[in-house]
Protein backbone atom coordinates (compact mmCIF):
# COMPACT_ATOMS: atom_id res chain seq x y z
CA UNK A 1 0.00 0.00 0.00
CA UNK A 2 2.83 2.37 0.90
CA UNK A 3 4.15 1.30 -3.06
CA UNK A 4 0.88 2.27 -4.53
CA UNK A 5 1.38 6.50 -2.85
CA UNK A 6 4.82 6.40 -3.44
CA UNK A 7 4.17 5.38 -7.54
CA UNK A 8 1.03 6.97 -7.43
CA UNK A 9 -0.33 3.60 -8.77
CA UNK A 10 -3.17 0.88 -8.06
CA UNK A 11 -2.68 -2.28 -6.32
CA UNK A 12 -4.16 -5.46 -7.77
CA UNK A 13 -4.75 -8.02 -4.23
CA UNK A 14 -4.25 -11.50 -5.49
CA UNK A 15 -4.86 -14.39 -2.85
CA UNK A 16 -4.76 -17.88 -4.35
CA UNK A 17 -6.86 -20.31 -2.13
CA UNK A 18 -9.85 -20.74 -1.04
CA UNK A 19 -12.74 -17.25 -0.34
CA UNK A 20 -13.65 -17.18 3.54
CA UNK A 21 -15.12 -14.59 5.13
CA UNK A 22 -12.76 -14.13 8.19
CA UNK A 23 -9.99 -13.69 5.29
CA UNK A 24 -11.65 -11.41 2.78
CA UNK A 25 -12.34 -9.24 6.79
CA UNK A 26 -8.55 -9.43 7.58
CA UNK A 27 -7.58 -8.44 3.80
CA UNK A 28 -10.15 -5.28 3.94
CA UNK A 29 -8.96 -4.13 7.43
CA UNK A 30 -5.61 -3.52 6.21
CA UNK A 31 -6.52 -1.62 3.08
CA UNK A 32 -9.13 0.52 4.36
CA UNK A 33 -6.77 1.22 7.80
CA UNK A 34 -3.87 2.29 5.46
CA UNK A 35 -4.97 5.83 3.78
CA UNK A 36 -8.76 7.43 3.08
CA UNK A 37 -9.21 6.15 -0.13
CA UNK A 38 -7.16 3.22 0.28
CA UNK A 39 -9.59 0.53 -0.83
CA UNK A 40 -10.31 2.84 -4.08
CA UNK A 41 -6.76 2.08 -5.02
CA UNK A 42 -7.05 -2.11 -4.49
CA UNK A 43 -8.74 -4.83 -6.90
CA UNK A 44 -8.91 -8.07 -4.55
CA UNK A 45 -8.93 -11.02 -7.10
CA UNK A 46 -9.52 -14.61 -5.44
CA UNK A 47 -8.80 -17.62 -7.53
CA UNK A 48 -7.65 -21.25 -7.02
CA UNK A 49 -5.21 -23.09 -8.72
CA UNK A 50 -1.05 -23.43 -8.81
CA UNK A 51 0.00 -19.91 -7.36
CA UNK A 52 3.15 -19.55 -9.92
CA UNK A 53 0.92 -19.97 -12.86
CA UNK A 54 -1.91 -18.22 -11.15
CA UNK A 55 0.23 -14.97 -9.96
CA UNK A 56 1.75 -14.91 -13.59
CA UNK A 57 -1.43 -15.03 -15.48
CA UNK A 58 -3.12 -12.14 -13.46
CA UNK A 59 -0.45 -9.87 -13.87
CA UNK A 60 -0.52 -10.41 -17.58
CA UNK A 61 -4.06 -10.35 -17.53
CA UNK A 62 -3.98 -6.90 -16.08
CA UNK A 63 -1.35 -5.64 -17.63
CA UNK A 64 0.92 -5.05 -14.27
CA UNK A 65 3.87 -3.08 -14.11
CA UNK A 66 5.32 -4.90 -11.08
CA UNK A 67 4.75 -8.25 -9.11
CA UNK A 68 5.53 -8.24 -5.44
CA UNK A 69 6.51 -11.14 -3.37
CA UNK A 70 7.76 -12.13 0.05
CA UNK A 71 10.85 -13.93 -0.32
CA UNK A 72 12.99 -16.22 1.53
CA UNK A 73 16.67 -14.57 2.02
CA UNK A 74 18.30 -18.12 1.96
CA UNK A 75 17.09 -21.67 0.97
CA UNK A 76 18.95 -25.01 1.39
CA UNK A 77 19.83 -26.22 -1.77
CA UNK A 78 17.00 -29.08 -2.20
CA UNK A 79 14.52 -26.20 -2.03
CA UNK A 80 16.15 -23.85 -4.56
CA UNK A 81 16.85 -27.04 -7.15
CA UNK A 82 12.55 -27.81 -6.98
CA UNK A 83 12.02 -24.03 -6.96
CA UNK A 84 9.98 -21.96 -4.52
CA UNK A 85 6.85 -19.98 -5.80
CA UNK A 86 9.10 -16.65 -5.83
CA UNK A 87 11.98 -17.63 -7.74
CA UNK A 88 9.87 -19.34 -10.06
CA UNK A 89 7.99 -16.26 -10.65
CA UNK A 90 10.98 -14.15 -10.73
CA UNK A 91 11.97 -16.16 -13.75
CA UNK A 92 8.80 -16.35 -15.99
CA UNK A 93 7.38 -13.36 -15.02
CA UNK A 94 6.70 -10.62 -17.81
CA UNK A 95 7.06 -7.48 -15.74
CA UNK A 96 9.76 -6.30 -12.90
CA UNK A 97 9.74 -8.31 -9.82
CA UNK A 98 10.11 -7.15 -6.28
CA UNK A 99 11.50 -9.50 -3.72
CA UNK A 100 10.65 -8.10 -0.52
CA UNK A 101 12.78 -10.10 2.74
CA UNK A 102 11.67 -8.94 5.75
CA UNK A 103 8.69 -6.54 5.15
CA UNK A 104 7.76 -4.39 7.70
CA UNK A 105 4.46 -2.50 9.37
CA UNK A 106 6.69 0.32 10.10
CA UNK A 107 8.13 2.55 6.72
CA UNK A 108 11.92 2.27 7.14
CA UNK A 109 13.07 4.55 4.84
CA UNK A 110 14.98 3.45 1.66
CA UNK A 111 18.35 5.38 1.88
CA UNK A 112 21.02 3.25 -0.36
CA UNK A 113 19.88 1.94 -3.51
CA UNK A 114 22.78 -0.42 -5.74
CA UNK A 115 21.97 -0.70 -9.45
CA UNK A 116 23.67 -3.81 -11.40
CA UNK A 117 25.88 -1.24 -14.18
CA UNK A 118 26.97 -4.20 -16.39
CA UNK A 119 27.71 -3.62 -19.89
CA UNK A 120 24.75 -4.78 -21.45
CA UNK A 121 21.90 -3.28 -23.73
CA UNK A 122 19.38 -3.06 -20.89
CA UNK A 123 21.61 -1.54 -18.46
CA UNK A 124 20.65 2.19 -19.70
CA UNK A 125 17.58 1.51 -19.38
CA UNK A 126 17.71 -0.28 -15.79
CA UNK A 127 19.54 3.04 -14.76
CA UNK A 128 17.14 5.29 -16.22
CA UNK A 129 14.63 3.17 -14.22
CA UNK A 130 16.50 3.22 -10.66
CA UNK A 131 16.80 7.19 -10.95
CA UNK A 132 12.97 7.16 -10.91
CA UNK A 133 12.50 4.76 -8.63
CA UNK A 134 14.80 6.40 -6.27
CA UNK A 135 13.17 9.78 -7.01
CA UNK A 136 9.95 8.27 -5.85
CA UNK A 137 11.07 6.12 -2.78
CA UNK A 138 13.36 9.11 -1.39
CA UNK A 139 16.04 7.51 -1.59
CA UNK A 140 19.18 9.69 -1.18
CA UNK A 141 22.25 7.68 -2.44
CA UNK A 142 22.59 5.27 -5.65
CA UNK A 143 25.58 3.48 -6.40
CA UNK A 144 26.07 2.09 -9.91
CA UNK A 145 28.09 -1.12 -9.45
CA UNK A 146 30.24 -2.62 -12.25
CA UNK A 147 31.54 -6.32 -11.67
CA UNK A 148 34.53 -7.15 -13.36
CA UNK A 149 35.16 -10.99 -14.05
CA UNK A 150 38.80 -12.10 -13.26
CA UNK A 151 38.72 -13.68 -16.96
CA UNK A 152 39.16 -9.82 -17.87
CA UNK A 153 42.22 -9.39 -16.93
CA UNK A 154 44.58 -12.04 -18.20
CA UNK A 155 47.13 -12.26 -15.94
CA UNK A 156 48.45 -14.92 -13.29
CA UNK A 157 50.05 -12.60 -10.21
CA UNK A 158 53.27 -14.62 -9.48
CA UNK A 159 55.48 -11.90 -8.28
CA UNK A 160 55.96 -8.08 -7.82
CA UNK A 161 56.19 -7.31 -11.71
CA UNK A 162 53.19 -9.39 -12.52
CA UNK A 163 51.07 -8.25 -8.96
CA UNK A 164 52.19 -4.82 -10.85
CA UNK A 165 50.95 -5.43 -13.95
CA UNK A 166 47.99 -7.01 -12.47
CA UNK A 167 46.57 -3.58 -10.70
CA UNK A 168 47.87 -1.44 -13.88
CA UNK A 169 45.03 -3.58 -15.44
CA UNK A 170 42.32 -3.81 -12.99
CA UNK A 171 42.92 0.19 -13.03
CA UNK A 172 42.15 0.77 -16.05
CA UNK A 173 39.59 -1.75 -17.14
CA UNK A 174 37.67 0.08 -13.77
CA UNK A 175 38.24 3.49 -15.73
CA UNK A 176 36.51 2.73 -18.76
CA UNK A 177 33.92 1.15 -17.11
CA UNK A 178 33.13 3.91 -14.97
CA UNK A 179 33.43 6.39 -18.53
CA UNK A 180 30.40 4.37 -19.48
CA UNK A 181 28.49 4.50 -16.73
CA UNK A 182 29.06 8.14 -16.44
CA UNK A 183 28.54 8.83 -20.56
CA UNK A 184 25.08 7.30 -19.78
CA UNK A 185 24.60 9.81 -16.39
CA UNK A 186 25.47 12.76 -19.00
CA UNK A 187 22.32 12.09 -21.09
CA UNK A 188 20.09 11.78 -18.02
CA UNK A 189 18.18 15.32 -17.45
CA UNK A 190 19.51 16.46 -14.40
CA UNK A 191 15.67 16.86 -12.90
CA UNK A 192 16.01 13.05 -13.18
CA UNK A 193 18.91 13.20 -10.77
CA UNK A 194 17.94 16.19 -8.37
CA UNK A 195 18.44 15.05 -4.64
CA UNK A 196 20.26 11.88 -5.56
CA UNK A 197 23.95 11.72 -4.88
CA UNK A 198 25.09 8.83 -7.73
CA UNK A 199 28.29 7.20 -7.52
CA UNK A 200 29.81 4.29 -9.51
CA UNK A 201 31.97 1.59 -8.19
CA UNK A 202 33.74 -1.22 -9.64
CA UNK A 203 34.74 -4.50 -8.02
CA UNK A 204 36.33 -7.38 -9.05
CA UNK A 205 34.73 -11.00 -8.56
CA UNK A 206 32.14 -13.56 -9.67
CA UNK A 207 29.47 -11.96 -11.40
CA UNK A 208 25.94 -12.24 -9.64
CA UNK A 209 27.83 -13.06 -6.02
CA UNK A 210 30.35 -10.32 -6.32
CA UNK A 211 27.37 -7.44 -6.38
CA UNK A 212 25.00 -9.22 -3.82
CA UNK A 213 27.90 -9.78 -1.30
CA UNK A 214 29.20 -5.60 -2.17
CA UNK A 215 25.20 -4.74 -1.47
CA UNK A 216 25.16 -6.81 1.53
CA UNK A 217 28.78 -5.29 3.19
CA UNK A 218 27.40 -1.85 2.33
CA UNK A 219 24.17 -2.48 4.06
CA UNK A 220 22.00 -1.29 1.01
CA UNK A 221 18.56 -0.97 0.75
CA UNK A 222 17.44 -1.99 -2.25
CA UNK A 223 19.21 -3.67 -5.18
CA UNK A 224 18.44 -3.50 -8.63
CA UNK A 225 19.42 -5.89 -11.34
CA UNK A 226 18.31 -6.28 -15.24
CA UNK A 227 16.44 -9.13 -16.24
CA UNK A 228 18.02 -12.05 -17.66
CA UNK A 229 16.76 -12.56 -21.53
CA UNK A 230 16.37 -16.16 -20.42
CA UNK A 231 16.67 -18.68 -17.29
CA UNK A 232 17.59 -22.07 -18.45
CA UNK A 233 17.04 -25.38 -16.56
CA UNK A 234 20.65 -25.49 -16.10
CA UNK A 235 21.32 -21.97 -14.83
CA UNK A 236 19.31 -23.47 -11.94
CA UNK A 237 22.52 -26.18 -11.30
CA UNK A 238 24.99 -24.21 -11.83
CA UNK A 239 24.08 -20.61 -11.16
CA UNK A 240 25.62 -17.65 -12.06
CA UNK A 241 24.83 -13.52 -12.46
CA UNK A 242 21.27 -13.37 -11.15
CA UNK A 243 20.79 -16.70 -9.79
CA UNK A 244 23.57 -16.20 -7.34
CA UNK A 245 21.30 -13.58 -6.13
CA UNK A 246 18.36 -15.60 -5.52
CA UNK A 247 20.17 -18.19 -3.86
CA UNK A 248 20.91 -15.54 -0.67
CA UNK A 249 19.20 -12.60 -1.17
CA UNK A 250 21.21 -9.68 0.26
CA UNK A 251 18.58 -7.32 0.80
CA UNK A 252 15.11 -6.15 -1.16
CA UNK A 253 16.03 -7.10 -4.70
CA UNK A 254 14.30 -5.14 -7.28
CA UNK A 255 14.74 -6.91 -10.99
CA UNK A 256 13.91 -4.90 -13.65
CA UNK A 257 12.34 -5.79 -17.29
Amino acid sequence: MRMVDFFDSQLILVHVGEKTKSKEEKIKALISGFSDNGDEKVKLIWKQGDPVEVIISTAKDHNADLIMLGAIPRENFLKFYIGSIARKITRNAHCSVLLLIEPSEDLRPCNHIVVNGLEDEKTKQTILDSLEVAQNLGAQKITIVEEISQEEIHVVVEDDQSLLKDTLIKEQLSKSKEQRVYDILNEVPEANKKGVLVKTQSIFGKRGYSIGHYAKVVAADLLIMSAPEKTTFWDRIFPHDLEHILTELPTDVLIMR
